[in-house]
């Protein structure tokens, strides 16, 4: 396996352009990943693919079924933004087919975290003979990536809290009242994060005080799992949260929860899976068990500050994705978290800045927890 050093960039323009194709599977493929393979004979590409939707043919094979003349394979270089498959899944493995089409280099931006595969599509291929280059645009290709790294790296899916607020960290007024505080643009652009997403989460106090659908409506996009934390089955069964555009998962206390309650919604067919307390509300590392345990890979938070800081307390957030408003609401405006226990300034919860830009008249912001 090449080191790091050997990386040109020739193997970078190639590799990004496996990263665009991989980004055309987003909403499809889950809980797969997005990857994306190139080939290349003389310095110019002959064939390319990506992994279209979950179930089918991998990037690899539709970028080796794209070449018209598969002469050429032998003497191409195959590029793929994440490394082989050599286990048989829903498809044979990717490694395997390589090595039968005797293509003789293949440059990989990441390894597959995935347990059946981490290391042996690598190897088989370098077994059999094939040079192999592995760290190109790694960084890039992991945060592509980073639901289903996520995932198998840490046993829940990915976290990602979304927030709307004023200038001066306000969610809503000292009346609780928050519509709208962002611009149309902004949105529009949290329609198109929900379509990217595995999931939406929200808590019920949000759920009723906006009657919220957490559906994708302004753009194009698949509709994400909603999911909704209701310890006590409070929310109403005719709420639009529970409309038919979109399935809904409820998760309430085994505890608090009344059987008559839990009879109504499953009547409604709306699915309730009961789960144990911790302080403050539900047990959240249970319920991100259960969303991993039925392969959600990613989770967008859209609630109320106390939900909100309730993740962030219990290390359960990825990554931050704030719109903030041109407006001030002042210290009497609720805050954009509750309550996270820090008393000095060594116990903040420290982040680290990654993309910023304007959404209309907001400024958008992102940024990982360290």
């Amino acid at each position: 396996m090449s080191s790091i050093p050997d990386i040109t960039p020739t193997d970078e323009a190639f590799m990004h352009r496996c990263l665009e194709l991989a980004r055309r599977g987003a909403g499809s493929v889950s809980p797969n990943p997005m990857v994306g393979s190139v080939i290349v004979h003389g310095g110019r590409i002959i064939g390319e693919g990506w992994h279209e939707r979950f179930g089918g043919p991998h990037a690899e094979v539709n970028a080796i079924g794209s070449v018209p003349d598969h002469g050429l394979l032998t003497e191409s270089t195959l590029y793929v933004n994440l490394e082989p498959c050599s286990h048989f899944g829903k498809t044979p493995p990717c490694s395997d087919l390589i090595v039968s089409k005797k293509i003789p280099r293949v440059v990989v931006g990441c390894l597959d975290p995935f347990a059946k595969v981490s290391g042996r599509g690598i190897a088989t291929l370098e077994s059999a003979g094939v040079e192999v280059k592995v760290g190109v645009l790694a960084g890039e290709s992991e945060r592509l990536n980073e639901a289903f790294i996520t995932s198998h790296r840490k046993g829940r899916p990915f976290v990602s809290i979304k927030v709307a607020q004023t200038l001066d960290g306000r969610i809503a007024t000292s009346m609780g009242v928050s519509r709208w505080i962002t611009g149309e643009e902004s949105r529009t652009e949290v329609h198109r994060l929900r379509s990217r997403y595995d999931a939406v989460l929200s808590g019920s106090s949000t759920v009723i005080a906006d009657d919220s659908e957490l559906t994708v409506r302004r753009c194009e996009g698949r509709q994400p799992l909603r999911v909704l934390l209701d310890r006590q089955l409070r929310v109403p069964v005719e709420s639009k949260v529970f409309n038919d555009q979109a399935r809904t998962l409820v998760f309430s206390s085994g505890q608090a929860s009344d059987p008559c309650r839990i009879a109504q919604f499953e009547a409604r067919g709306i699915e309730v899976v009961q789960v144990g307390e911790s302080p403050g509300g539900l047990d959240l590392h249970q319920v991100l068990g259960e969303l991993h345990r039925r392969q959600v890979l990613s989770v967008m938070v859209e609630t109320g500050n106390r939900l909100a800081a309730a993740f962030v307390r219990e290390r359960l957030v990825d990554k931050i994705q704030m719109f903030i408003a041109p407006r001030l609401f002042g210290g009497d405006g609720l805050a954009s978290f509750g309550t996270l226990d820090v008393l000095l300034p060594e116990q903040s919860v420290e982040l680290r800045f990654t993309e910023a830009g304007m959404s209309g008249q907001d400024f958008m912001l992102e940024a990982y927890v360290i």
